[in-house]
């Protein structure tokens, strides 16, 4: 039968903390539960009313489901069993029980259970004020408490009263269930800090979500931002990506060149343990009175040591410097696949895309996400990884040479400047994000005015222009300014954890010195390890808030890289084996948005050599045929076949290489013109290049221009005028010299005179061509082999020039109207003629004599 003789054990006292080097178990197993009771019944039963009284249960679409948090409670429970069975263990095998071991058992489970109850309540209602995400503070709170009270233990490692020594059977079950403890207690916080089982945004957010959708939808691509969304979501998948730029395949000396730094990186290690060792030793050496030659040879050493390190904060040492250098080309590779291949994806997007694309922030999106990707690896890689490794070595050192106290005075400061740091940073997190949309308008406004610069100058809009660039420079600096002062509250928190660990930790060493427990070296190694500590853990703040500022740099880039081809090859799609050019739409469906059809039922073939014109009032969807031919957009009903091939089931590439377009719009490379030309045809001679201009008709034009060839059109071609464009547009098709032949309009910018050239022109090369055109000026496609009226979605009317004359409908209509505005013309022309003429004549002299 079990007898409790007494509270404390070994005729002790609560009172004593401290016995045989290490905390008394009475103590330390009273104040422990009794906190963790405390913070679960006090202020669980308050975070339980509240839940109750101002929260509502979650639907349950809302309730994400989770393995880990299956597993976060099974953890909890597993916790609940070890405490109920280690006080079964106990009453059942002692012969004296300790009545603090029955205090810990039932205030332990009673505490844990209530925790558990607390975590069911989260999963299950929610409250409607709460704007944050994750679990309450109160239940990190209770789980942080309780991990760190498990690594006191680690203090009594010498103490024979704990169960370090595994001597006896008791001792290694009470290691066992500590172990158990420690590892669910670990998981418990770091799972916690997930918060696995809760939804991810606020739940008024969630429940609006439809509205949100709505709205979101007009927002650029890059624009939407979920301001409670951590950087850190989604992390294995931006791992992911980020892993093939971080080992350079297929460069065996750059591998090496990986290799090596990563050794040096350890070499740093090894260096920042010695030097306050021999710096120790020095004063040891001279406090002493030891020989000069063993002075002298410890302070070689030590400078030598410190040559290798670095003098200090800001100042890198040899071996540093020497990985820095070392590094620069591994950081050039990486950078120029990002942008390489980034720049691929954005051309393997859709037209769709590129139409709603917002310019500037595309431009930032990539600048910022490339140059993030670099400055990530390297702190990761060279900062926080080495700064983590020399805590862990500090607190091992420290309590192998020192003793336990200094190693859980690191230890505490670690934990606190860095959890402090996560959370403050984590928190901060969404007036960085803020800050960086804030910038991308600023930035699309100013791109956007600048290009349309003609248009602010047509409506005398500068001073508007101005103004809503300044706006967006007064909410960038609103947000700038918040980042900013969060930024001081957390550089003000960390000083102070800093600052207090510091204190303590020279106040117990000086201590100690002045007992005689240790030698006045000591002190000197103990300051100057912790301030080179310190040193680099004062700037992890900073490399933590880099790696967030570039994840949130790099989210933007990431959603590039996330943007799906629309119009993708098949997986065993072959090239296009070209005939002789038979194009042929059978029975073709299309639409830009569902619901709003463009083409219904469309056919139609064009026989080879032959030329096809369409016409059709505005957004009938005749650029959209062209558009579909060329493989802009995939079709969702029928088919396109040329010489009998589905151009869906072969390679884009060996599609487009038999198409030359001009299109309705030209837009030219800032380049001159002689490029502009060549785009055609990269391989081009200058040769080649002026025959596509001759027979462009604009050769004249261009070597009437002071450069000729060499003269610059500008951005966007707006040196040269619509009709110069779009001849220049016709050369590089020409030289091109494709086989199917797609016209949108290629002469609606020209004048009468140039277009008759022109259009000499296109016939000579269209010959023997399989030839699409858009047509609006029917004049120019008289002789087409047959004419397509395209009206509301289908083919109204189809035929030659004068069958569909003969037919009196839509298409006679047209020709009509477009003669009576033609006739128009030219009679104001010849009225503007003769009124200028009889302006010109002199008056007539009267014949009458005063």
């Amino acid at each position: 039968m079990v007898f409790i003789h007494s509270y404390c054990e070994f005729n002790s006292s609560i009172s004593h903390t401290w016995v045989d080097e290490g905390i008394s178990p009475c103590f330390y197993f009273t104040l422990v539960p009794t906190i963790l009771l405390t913070i679960a019944i006090f202020l669980g039963t308050i975070h339980c009313v509240f839940y109750q009284k101002y929260g509502t249960t979650m639907e349950p679409k809302f309730i994400p489901r989770s393995r880990l948090y299956g597993f976060q409670l099974l953890v909890s429970v597993l916790l609940l069993v070890q405490f109920l069975g280690g006080l079964v263990w106990r009453v059942a095998t002692a012969e004296e029980l300790p009545g603090y071991v029955l205090l810990y058992g039932c205030f332990s489970v009673l505490a844990w259970g209530w925790a558990l109850a607390l975590l069911r309540v989260e999963r299950r209602r929610v409250l409607l004020m709460d704007r944050t995400r994750g679990h309450s503070w109160i239940l990190l709170l209770f789980w942080a408490i309780a991990f760190s009270a498990e690594n006191l233990a680690f203090v009594s490692w010498y103490s024979p009263h704990w169960w370090w020594g595994l001597e006896a059977n008791q001792q290694q079950v009470q290691f066992s269930l500590w172990l158990i403890r420690y590892i669910c207690m670990g998981l418990l916080f770091f799972i916690g800090l997930r918060a696995p089982g809760l939804p991810r945004r606020p739940y008024m957010l969630l429940i609006n979500e439809d509205e949100r959708d709505v709205e979101n939808s007009a927002q650029s691509l890059l624009g939407q931002t979920e301001e409670n969304t951590s950087t850190w979501q989604g992390f294995r998948k931006k791992l992911r990506l980020l892993l093939p730029y971080m080992w350079p395949r297929g460069s065996i000396l750059l591998q090496v060149l990986v290799l090596f730094c990563l050794g040096m990186l350890g070499i740093e290690r090894a260096i920042n343990v010695f030097v306050p060792i021999y710096y120790k030793n020095i004063v040891n050496e001279l406090t002493d009175h030891s020989s000069w030659r063993t002075v002298a040879t410890t302070v070689c050493i030590y400078v030598l040591l410190k040559f290798l390190q670095g003098g200090g904060a800001g100042s890198s040492g040899f071996v540093s410097n020497m990985r820095s250098f070392l590094w620069i080309r591994v950081q050039q590779y990486t950078n120029r696949i990002v942008q390489v291949r980034l720049f691929g994806h954005l051309h393997s997007l859709s037209l769709r895309w590129h139409l709603g694309r917002k310019t500037g922030d595309v431009l930032r999106s990539i600048d910022r996400g490339t140059s993030s990707i670099n400055s990530l690896l390297s702190y990761i890689v060279f900062s926080i990884f080495p700064t983590i490794a020399d805590i862990v070595i500090s607190i091992i050192y420290f309590i192998t040479y020192f003793n336990a106290w200094f190693g859980l005075i690191v230890f505490v400061c670690m934990t606190l400047y860095l959890t402090l740091t996560i959370i403050i940073t984590e928190w901060r997190t969404k007036y960085r994000r803020d800050m960086n949309l804030q910038d991308n308008n600023a930035k699309s406004k100013a791109v956007d005015s600048l290009l349309n610069f003609e248009t602010v100058k047509y409506y005398n809009a500068e001073n508007y222009e101005v103004n809503r660039f300044e706006d967006a420079i007064l909410k960038y600096q609103a947000s700038e300014w918040k980042t900013q002062a969060s930024l001081a509250l957390l550089n003000q928190s960390q000083n102070l954890i800093i600052g207090s660990g510091l204190l303590a930790g020279s106040l117990l060493c000086a201590y100690f010195v002045t007992e005689g427990k240790f030698q006045v070296g000591d002190f000197v190694l103990f300051g100057t390890y912790i301030i080179q500590l310190y040193t680099p853990l004062n700037w992890f703040g900073t490399y933590y808030r880099m790696i967030q500022n570039s994840f949130i740099d790099m989210e933007s880039m990431f959603k590039l890289f996330e943007e799906d081809e629309e119009v993708k090859d098949e997986v065993n799609a072959g090239n296009l084996l070209y005939q002789v050019g038979k194009v042929e739409f059978q029975n073709v469906y299309f639409s830009y948005t569902n619901g709003k059809e463009i083409l219904k039922d469309v056919s139609f073939t064009v026989a080879p050599g032959q030329t096809v014109a369409l016409v059709g009032p505005s957004g009938s969807g005749k650029s959209t045929i062209m558009r579909l031919l060329f493989r802009f957009y995939n079709v969702q009903g029928g088919c396109i076949l040329i010489d009998g091939q589905d151009i869906s089931k072969v390679k884009q590439t060996s599609l487009r290489a038999h198409i030359g377009v001009v299109p309705q719009d030209t837009v030219l490379f800032n380049d001159t013109i002689r490029d502009n030309i060549r785009y055609g045809r990269i391989s081009a001679s200058d040769d080649e290049v002026e025959e596509a201009a001759l027979a462009a008709d604009i050769h004249d034009k261009i070597m009437g221009f002071p450069d000729g060839y060499d003269t610059q059109v500008g951005e966007r071609g707006l040196k040269l005028s619509g009709g110069e464009k779009q001849r220049v547009a016709i050369a590089r098709t020409i030289l091109k010299a494709p086989q199917i032949i797609l016209l949108d309009e290629a002469t609606s910018a020209l004048d009468t005179q140039t277009e008759r050239n022109i259009q000499a022109s296109l016939n000579r090369v269209c010959t023997n061509r399989t030839t699409v055109v858009v047509a609006h000026r029917l004049s120019t496609i008289i002789g087409a082999d047959q004419i397509l009226v395209i009206s509301d979605g289908r083919i109204a009317e189809r035929g030659r020039h004068e069958e569909l004359l003969s037919k009196g409908g839509l298409y006679a209509d047209m020709w009509t109207n477009q003669q009576q505005a033609q006739d128009s013309d030219s009679s104001s022309d010849t009225e503007t003629k003769d009124r200028k003429s009889e302006k010109l004549q002199p008056p007539t002299s009267s014949s009458g004599h005063h």
